[in-house]
């Protein structure tokens, strides 16, 4: 869709985060994921009459932990509904959800786009509901089977208001939830795993009307690439339609990544094909002052605010900031650094973000994972701040120690890399270069001053990589232009 294109397409996203518990949302069976199927399951879970479900007080709080991170409302009453559809994989034929009283209210999230725009996005609010069971369509031959370990599983479905308009600014905001629950410890965010996926409802109208148009709901979509790609699909196909005078129907679209489409799904209902009603197996879910005051001091510095806090108190740049901001572990891991060598804050940040996010993705590990601690990887890089070893030594000594050889100091001095600052010892490196190359540097001294780096790595070839840089550059410039 073009900027001159008479459309303004709108979007909302129903984002379902699975909450990190133990347990179920009303029964005590194992959340684990990769069991074997139906062997996770309660009687609870299956409807077996006569069982009472009973609330995980785990994924309250984890609730109540979200909504405090948007700074929304915590309602001190809320109500658990049931949810009523028939599909193979609901045995009880109905879904424990919230409708009319939530236990999150509205709230709202900033989030920066790729451009560096910044969205204020209105949340409009954060229910607790139990999950469906699974279908499989590629086990049995000629019929599908059900797997119900996924059922009663605690879900937080995060409903944003309809107020994004472009997909590239809806994954924008769901990478931003993303962050935010895996920050606050209430989700693990494994989208391979179904931990978080999301529905995203998309309508288009005339630029410049204020009335929503006809939306479909793109459903269950695990992965930001395809969520942007279906959205985009979504929108061009919708406004094709407009513009051919088809008119749309509200309905419900899956999205065929194989070949990049959308395709009808069922019939989309609103609220009261569901006919919600409380459930009455179930009291309202109470929340008091103290409970909240507790959750509360136990947040930890958000995203947002620690971003802040390295733009203005540590001088990092923002790309730096945001990158460092974009997932807790790296943020905390980049702090215990810093600790250990403090006031080196762009030093950490570049090694950080630079050698060690590259070992880590060349050998599938998360950063939790760093076969080189934190304390450990500071000492390194005391050994570059004090002109012990120059920067591309250290990134050999950091290989070694990646590979288990030790630690900086015994390695440096295992291999006598310790660099070579003695000015009589340049001096000497630098005359034999330049002797050795007269031709070479006749053509500097004649004006090709290109030439600079080529004596810089001779010199750097004599010395093993040891000479200082700085001292080098200051005497080499001075020797050239003796």
């Amino acid at each position: 869709m073009t900027d001159s294109h008479p459309w303004q397409a709108v979007i909302g996203l129903e984002i379902h985060a699975q909450l990190s518990t133990t347990s179920k949302l009303f029964s005590d069976a194992s959340t684990a994921y990769g069991a074997d199927p139906n062997t996770q399951i309660s009687a609870v879970d299956v409807a077996l009459p006569g069982t009472l479900p009973v609330p995980n007080r785990a994924a309250r709080d984890k609730a109540i932990r979200f909504g405090l991170a948007i700074g929304a409302q915590i309602a001190r009453k809320s109500i658990f509904a049931r949810k009523n559809y028939f599909y193979p994989d609901l045995s009880k034929g109905y879904q424990i959800s919230q409708y009319e009283l939530p236990i999150v209210g509205s709230g709202k999230l900033v989030v920066r786009t790729d451009d560096g725009r910044t969205l204020e996005v209105e949340i409009q609010r954060a229910h607790l509901e139990e999950d469906a069971g699974k279908s499989l369509h590629d086990v049995f031959h000629a019929a599908t089977g059900i797997d119900f370990n996924r059922a009663g599983v605690p879900l937080l479905e995060i409903v944003s208001a309809p107020v994004l308009h472009s997909a590239q600014d809806a994954v924008a905001y769901m990478r931003t939830v993303h962050t935010l629950v895996r920050w606050l410890g209430i989700c693990d965010g494994n989208m391979q795993e179904g931990s978080f996926r999301c529905d995203a409802n998309v309508s288009v109208r005339p630029l410049g009307e204020t009335k929503l148009g006809t939306r479909t709901e793109i459903k269950n979509v695990n992965s930001f690439r395809f969520v942007e790609k279906a959205i985009e699909y979504e929108i061009e196909r919708q406004i094709r339609a407009l513009e051919n005078g088809e008119r749309l129907v509200q309905e419900t679209r899956l999205y065929d990544a194989a070949h990049h489409h959308t395709r009808p799904m069922r019939s989309k209902e609103d609220a009261d094909d569901y006919r919600y009603f409380p459930d009455p197996d179930l009291p309202p879910l109470m929340v008091t002052d103290t409970d909240i005051a507790t959750i509360r001091a136990g947040l930890p510095e958000l995203p947002q605010a620690r971003r802040q806090r390295y733009l203005e108190t540590l001088g990092l740049s923002d790309a730096d900031a945001a990158q460092l901001c974009a997932d807790k572990a790296t943020a905390d891991y980049f702090e215990a650094v810093l600790t250990a060598l403090p006031g080196q804050a762009k030093l950490c940040a570049n090694w950080v973000l630079g050698e060690l996010a590259a070992a880590l993705n060349a050998g599938g590990l998360a950063i939790e994972s760093s076969r080189v601690s934190a304390v450990a990887f500071a000492h390194l890089l005391r050994r570059v701040h004090d002109a012990t070893i120059s920067g591309k030594i250290a990134k050999d000594v950091f290989a070694a120690m990646w590979t288990g050889e030790g630690d900086a100091d015994a390695i440096i001095e295992t291999r006598g890399l310790t660099q070579i600052s003695d000015v009589g010892a340049l001096a000497a490196a630098v005359d034999a270069v330049l002797v050795e190359f007269p031709v070479q540097l006749a053509d500097y001294r004649g004006g090709n001053e290109k030439l600079l780096q080529f004596f810089v790595g001779q010199i750097m070839k004599r010395t093993r990589g040891q000479a200082n840089p700085q001292q080098l550059n200051t005497l080499l410039r001075e020797k050239l232009h003796s």
